[in-house]
């Protein structure tokens, strides 16, 4: 089937306004899409095994020079966390807080978000899938050179959880709630 002349020239037509206004808009070098959609790529090829049962994580967080990172709002950390957890809120991932925190980057990094918790709105509120913070998360630290990156795999019902939380309280009036 042939495209009428007319929509090849109006497509065209589009094409080149949008060229056009690209042009107009200075370049940034502190902004590389390009860089950041290779570093995804890459970060999934690894975070596919990188995932780990709610055993495993329990396990790997007793064991000595594991870190547990909470990428949360420091207000959605402070109702309920996974005890032990670091908090330092996505927005302020840089090359400095990590470097303060992190200073090792073959630490061992264990993270989990909202969407790895239900029946705990509160503290745990739903993105969805494809906004999920893991994803975000484990990304970033790729991109900053951390590769010994766990991230919780499953969806883990708080009520019947094995991982330890701060405030216990907290854990404590959600789980009554059965």
């Amino acid at each position: 089937m042939r495209t009428p002349g007319w929509l090849t020239l109006l497509a065209l037509g589009g094409a080149l306004t949008l060229s056009a206004q690209q042009a107009a808009v200075p370049p940034n070098p502190e902004i590389d899409i390009d860089g950041y959609l290779r570093s995804v790529k890459a970060a999934a090829l690894q975070r596919a095994s990188h995932r780990v049962s709610e055993e495993d994580f329990v396990r790997m967080s007793r064991e000595p020079g594991t870190l547990i990172l909470d990428a949360r709002s420091r207000q959605k950390y402070d109702e309920l966390h996974v005890k032990g957890a670091i908090n330092l809120s996505f927005p302020d991932i840089t090359i400095d807080s990590l470097r303060a925190l992190i200073p090792d980057k073959g630490t061992r990094i264990l993270i989990y978000c909202n969407n790895n918790f239900r029946n705990a709105p509160g503290p745990f509120p739903s993105k969805l899938p494809a906004a999920s913070l893991n994803h975000s998360t484990y990304t970033a630290l790729h991109i900053y050179g951390y590769r010994n990156v766990w991230e919780l795999g499953p969806l883990i019902d708080i009520r019947t959880t094995r991982l330890p939380f701060d405030p216990p309280a907290t854990l404590e009036a959600i789980q009554k709630v059965r």
